[in-house]
Order: structure tokens, then C-alpha cells, then sequence
């Protein structure tokens, strides 16, 4: 669906910042919504949506478990 998404889980990326996190949900929300930036009127639920899909693609990435590797990634707050 998004091409210019990129995987996130280790170990194909080992450091994932909250921007790479923030920059994968906003690519999905654009696609999704059919919106590069939305109108004023769009804005807050845009964003909204930005922070929720951010905030599950952190859960997923936080809760994966990597075979082979017995330690997993720590807890953003």
C-alpha cells in the first residue's frame, strides 16, 4: 500500500527513532485519508489519527518478538 514505508522492526532497522515512527504513520494517514495536508477544517482529526496510528506502530514494534534474540526493545513512554 505505502511503498515509501519502511520496515521497522529489528534487525532490518536497528534504531528507530520516534521520527522514523511518526514518519510511517503520517505516510499511512496521507495515503489512507487521500490527503498530502489536509484542509483547516481536517487538520485536528488528521492529526489525531497521526498520533494514534504512531502511538499503535510503537506498541507492535515494542511488543515483536525477534527470534534469536533474547532481549527485547524497551518501552517508550
Amino acid at each position: 500500500m505505502c511503498r515509501s514505508i519502511r520496515t521497522l522492526r529489528p534487525p532490518t532497522t536497528p534504531e528507530v527513532t520516534d521520527e522514523d515512527i511518526r514518519a510511517a504513520a503520517l505516510q499511512y494517514v496521507r495515503k489512507v485519508s487521500g490527503f498530502r495536508a489536509p484542509a483547516a477544517h481536517n487538520r485536528e482529526v488528521f492529526d489525531q489519527a497521526v498520533d494514534a496510528v504512531a502511538a499503535a506502530t510503537q506498541d507492535l514494534l515494542d511488543g515483536l518478538q525477534i527470534r534469536g534474540s533474547a532481549a527485547r526493545r524497551p518501552s517508550h513512554p
